[in-house]
């Protein structure tokens, strides 16, 4: 008989529910818009409630698809295998199904584990309220820990900052974490807790991926570790237990899957990383979503980057497996600057169309556009830097203005790939890439142009909710061992080769370079 796998992908603008078969086709999936707040300049926040209740009606939703499409949800409940992720194996005809989870990472939820509500909304991992305690915990002599132990820098962008912020801001998180009835999550310790039980024994775990996210686990233990926690000032019953990304974590309390095992969880760009079948050191992939998000399997061993990346947990594929590990390069801005040209400037009707203006034209006529909404993230670091257009003229128009934003995610990945290739030592020959705006055949294009190297794009690019779900499978024993699914989406690739000559790539990154230098300096934090 047929077996399935499902994935529920919580992302920052998006939650899904996707079925795939063992062959890593998908089946069919929903999709529902997440609502961003946007309370104060700078701030970014999510409603827990909606959270959840975009991912459970994407799961309603899947389901009566799937039974439509003559599968019987009825012949295996309690025997699925699920997942879910940041933007499950929903078996009806065969023996097995369970669940994981791939999620927005870092984005911090607080919340009351007596009556399992909610204390205060979600902080977005793009939120930069925490500017100023940042600032004062980098000055500290002993900062210095940070990066030794966890292999990130204090920034705004890492759970740990906000946790620290809510503590002290918020006369309800405060309150109750003295009580010590609050709880920390991230989005997958959120959906874990609340699908496997809420306060009537809900599991408050979190796995190693969106741990090593925080700046709280130690990267060579794989534990809190108390340094870390007396840094930030963070009491250590607040936190999650630690679990590997595949293993069974508990069972689906309620609803159509009521009965289905929970056995994968992982953060969005390393579950990206296992569905691009990155297994082994040396393999890389970008993911362009809301940011855009590099990521360079570097085996065993956590490598400590000294040009501007983090180093992160990759995946653990069960309790007792040796992790891998990453170097990272992200960008905050990427996708959500399409959606910025929709919403704000109302340039466009639909983001998709962005690809149709920015083909119109060979070039942005002198146009770079620094999308640094909320600072420049790798290999950077500018707080203070703020979204910036220069060479602007009477002659730029809306189709200028659309191949600049798409120029702009290609130069902050050019700027992250010369980092990794100093880091890694040996340059990277092929990116694969995926995410919603991989769906552009011109932003693929100008991505090649301006790398000098082959981007590939594969036929199925759903590759985070497929990664999570091959955790998931490989929990209940669907594949024995990763390198069964070498041949998965391997089918349709396309192949993007470079046409832009080295001098005219060259001459066109000397100029992105003096324009993030025209981008700093503009808010009161001290750098």
């Amino acid at each position: 008989m047929p077996e399935f796998i499902g994935a529920v992908d919580q992302g920052t603008t998006s939650s899904r529910f996707l079925i795939f078969d063992k062959q890593g086709n998908l089946i069919t999936h929903h999709q529902i818009e997440l609502e961003q707040e946007y309370p104060r300049p700078g701030w970014v926040e999510h409603d827990p409630y909606k959270i959840l209740e975009s991912v459970l009606t994407c799961i309603e939703n899947t389901i009566a698809r799937f039974e439509l499409m003559g599968h019987k949800i009825s012949d295996i409940k309690g025997r699925l295998k699920w997942i879910t992720r940041r933007e499950i194996k929903a078996n009806v005809d065969c023996v097995q199904l369970a669940i994981g989870i791939t999620n927005q990472r870092e984005t911090t939820l607080m919340w009351d584990r007596k009556t399992g509500k909610p204390l205060h909304n979600a902080i977005v991992w793009s939120d930069v309220r925490t500017d100023e305690l940042v600032h004062q915990l980098k000055k500290r002599p002993d900062s210095d820990i940070v990066v030794d132990r966890c292999g990130l820098e204090i920034t705004s962008y890492f759970s740990a900052v906000k946790l620290a912020w809510l503590l002290k801001n918020d006369k309800n998180v405060a309150e109750a974490a003295k009580e010590k009835r609050a709880a920390f999550g991230t989005v997958d310790s959120w959906l874990l807790y609340n699908l496997s039980g809420g306060a009537d024994g809900g599991s408050h775990c979190t796995d190693v991926t969106n741990a090593s996210r925080t700046l709280l686990m130690n990267l060579k233990s794989l534990k809190w570790d108390p340094e870390l926690l007396k840094f930030f000032d963070i009491p250590d019953h607040v936190l999650p237990s630690l679990v590997s990304s595949s293993e069974k974590y508990g069972e689906v309390h309620k609803g159509v899957l009521k009965g289905v095992p929970i056995t994968s969880c992982m953060g969005d760009q390393q579950a990206a990383l296992l569905g691009q079948k990155c297994f082994d050191k040396g393999d890389a992939k970008s993911t362009f979503g809301t940011g855009a998000f590099m990521l360079f399997n570097t085996g065993t061993t956590a490598v400590k980057s000294s040009h501007g990346l983090i180093t992160t947990v990759a995946f653990q594929l069960g309790r007792n497996a040796k992790p891998n590990y990453a170097l990272e390069g992200s960008v905050a801005v990427a996708g959500s600057s399409l959606r910025w040209l929709r919403d704000n400037l109302r340039l466009i009707d639909s983001m998709e169309q962005v690809s149709e203006l920015a083909s119109r034209v060979q070039d942005t006529g002198g146009v770079y556009f620094v999308t640094a909404f909320s600072g420049l993230f790798a290999p950077y670091w500018r707080d203070d830097a703020r979204g910036t257009m220069v060479g602007l003229t009477s002659y730029t128009n809306k189709y200028h203005l659309a191949r600049a934003t798409f120029e702009s995610m290609s130069f902050q990945t050019r700027a992250i790939l010369e980092s990794m290739n100093l880091d890694a030592t040996v340059p990277l020959k092929v990116l694969k890439v995926d995410g919603g705006v991989s769906n552009s055949d011109v932003a693929m294009q100008i991505q090649a142009d301006l790398l000098g190297i082959e981007v590939h794009r594969p036929a199925m690019r759903e590759t985070t909710a497929l990664g999570v779900a091959i955790a998931a499978g490989l929990a209940v024993g669907v594949w024995k061992g990763v390198h069964e699914l070498d041949q998965v989406n391997q089918k349709g690739t396309t192949v993007f080769v470079p046409h832009l000559d080295k001098e005219a790539r060259e001459e066109k990154y000397q100029a992105w370079r003096r324009a993030v230098e025209a981008s700093y300096n503009w808010t009161d934090v001290e750098c």
